[in-house]
C-alpha cells in the first residue's frame, strides 16, 4: 500500500499542486479473487433509485426464450447491455468529492478495495408491458360456469397472482389493470378468464332481468338482481358481470349500477361477428341493433379496435378485428395490417396502433415512421414503406 510521502512524490513527477486537491487521498487495489463476473451493474433513474432506497424490490422477468424485462410494483423496464469503453469499478469504500469531510487539515491516505469491475452495464428503458401473453395463458382453460351434476371442475391450468407474475412480464399493477380489462375475475383463489359465450349468458340474463322489470338502464339494483338471478348462475358471477359492463354506485345505502351502453352493445357486436368471416354492413347494423336491449343504441364508433368496415366494397362489409389478437411488435404489427389492407386511413388505422405508442408519442408519429402518406380521392392514406410479406 502506498505511504503519504510515495503519494506526494508521485504528485511532485506529475507536477501537480497538493493545495488543489481534496485531503483525503483514496489510493485503489485489487481484493482478492476478483473478477469481472462477480457483479452486474445497472444504470437506474431517480425514481428507480428511490424505489431501491425505500426498501422496495426490482424483479426480472421473462421466460427462457423471452428478452428478459426489469418491473418495478407499476412499470416495466427493457434491458439492454450498453457497452463502455472505459473500465468500470466497483469500489463501495470508495467515497465521490461531495461525500468527502473538509474536516481534515492535513492530507492523509485511505485505501479502498475494488471488489470487482466490468465494461459494460445494463440499462433501462420504460416499454410497455407484454400482455398478449396474459390472454393466452388464461384461455388454456376458461371458466364456462359452474360444474353440473357428477361433471368435474377442469382444475388443470388455473393461476394465482404469483403463478401470473411469473410467467407474464409485466409489473404487478400493469398485471391487475389488465385482468380488468379483458374481464378476469378470481374463482377459488386463481385468476379466470370467462368462455366468451358463458360472458354473454351472464350479460343477457342481466338485461333481460332489467327489461321484465323495467328498470332503468342507470340504475340497476343489485341485490334485487342476484335474488332474482340466484337460481340461474352464482351470485358472484352476476355481480362479476355487472362489474364489467356498469358503473358501481351506491344511493341510500343500496347499491346500484349503471349499465354502460358501449360495452353492452361492443359485447353484442361481438358476439353476432366471432363466426361470420364478414358480414354485410347494413344487414349487421340491423340485426345489431335489434339485438341490443331496448332504449339503447348501436354505433359503428362503439366498434373501434375490435371490428374493420370496409367501405370500398360492394356491398359495404365489416369483419371482426380485434387489437388484442394482433402481434405486440410494431413492424410486425404494421406488416400484417398493410397485408389485411393496402391503403388505410388515419381514422381506420389509430384504434390499431395507438397501442404501440410509447410515452409522448402519438399515433401520427408512428404512421411517419412506419408508413407512407398519399392523397387519394382528396383524403390522406397510408401505405407500408416497405415491401409487404404475404
Amino acid at each position: 500500500m502506498r505511504t503519504l510521502e510515495e503519494v506526494q512524490a508521485t504528485l511532485q513527477i506529475a507536477k501537480l499542486q497538493e493545495e488543489d486537491l481534496q485531503k483525503t487521498i483514496q489510493c485503489l487495489s485489487f481484493g482478492e479473487n476478483v473478477s469481472s463476473g462477480d457483479y452486474c451493474l445497472m444504470e437506474l433513474d431517480d425514481t428507480l433509485c428511490k424505489h431501491i432506497e425505500a426498501g422496495q424490490s426490482l424483479v426480472i422477468r421473462g421466460d427462457t426464450d423471452e428478452r428478459a424485462v426489469l418491473c418495478s410494483g407499476d412499470k416495466t423496464y427493457d434491458l439492454k447491455i450498453a457497452d463502455t469503453s472505459n473500465l468500470l469499478l466497483f469500489v463501495p469504500e470508495g467515497r465521490t468529492a461531495d461525500q468527502l469531510t473538509h474536516s481534515q487539515e492535513s492530507a492523509h491516505v485511505v485505501h479502498p478495495q475494488i471488489w470487482g469491475f466490468c465494461n459494460s452495464y445494463w440499462e433501462l428503458k420504460k416499454q410497455r408491458p407484454k400482455l398478449k401473453k396474459l390472454k393466452k395463458v388464461l384461455m388454456e382453460n376458461p371458466y364456462e360456469g359452474p360444474a353440473l351434476g357428477a361433471q368435474q371442475e377442469n382444475t388443470e391450468n388455473r393461476y394465482t397472482m404469483q403463478d401470473l407474475l411469473n410467467r407474464i412480464q409485466s409489473s404487478e399493477e400493469e398485471l391487475k389493470a389488465q385482468l380488468e380489462t379483458i374481464h378476469a375475475c378470481q374463482i377459488d383463489g386463481y385468476w379466470r378468464v370467462l368462455d366468451f359465450d358463458y360472458e354473454m349468458k351472464l350479460l343477457s340474463h342481466v338485461t333481460q332481468l332489467v327489461d321484465s322489470e323495467s328498470w332503468s338502464f342507470n340504475k340497476v339494483p343489485l341485490q334485487s338482481s342476484l335474488e332474482e338471478l340466484a337460481p340461474l348462475e352464482p351470485k358472484e358471477m352476476i355481480e362479476h358481470c355487472l362489474d364489467c359492463y356498469g358503473t358501481r354506485f351506491t344511493e341510500n345505502d343500496n347499491i346500484f349500477y349503471a349499465l354502460h351502453e358501449d360495452k353492452v352493445c361492443r359485447g353484442t357486436a361481438l358476439l353476432l361477428l366471432q363466426n361470420a368471416v364478414k358480414f354485410n354492413l347494413r344487414e349487421f347494423q340491423e340485426v345489431w341493433q335489434q339485438s341490443v336491449p331496448e332504449g339503447m343504441s348501436t354505433r359503428l364508433d362503439q366498434l373501434k379496435s375490435v371490428a374493420l368496415v370496409d367501405r370500398a366494397s360492394r356491398p359495404e362489409t365489416i369483419c371482426l378485428l380485434r387489437v388484442e389478437d394482433l402481434s405486440e411488435d410494431t413492424l410486425e404489427r404494421f406488416n400484417h395490417l398493410f397485408t389485411l389492407r393496402g391503403k388505410w386511413t388515419e381514422e381506420d388505422i389509430t384504434p390499431y396502433i395507438q397501442d404501440l405508442c410509447g410515452e409522448k408519442q402519438t399515433a401520427a408519429a408512428l404512421l411517419t415512421k412506419h408508413a407512407r402518406s398519399s392523397m387519394q380521392n382528396g383524403i390522406k392514406v397510408f401505405n407500408s414503406r416497405r415491401p409487404v410479406a404475404t
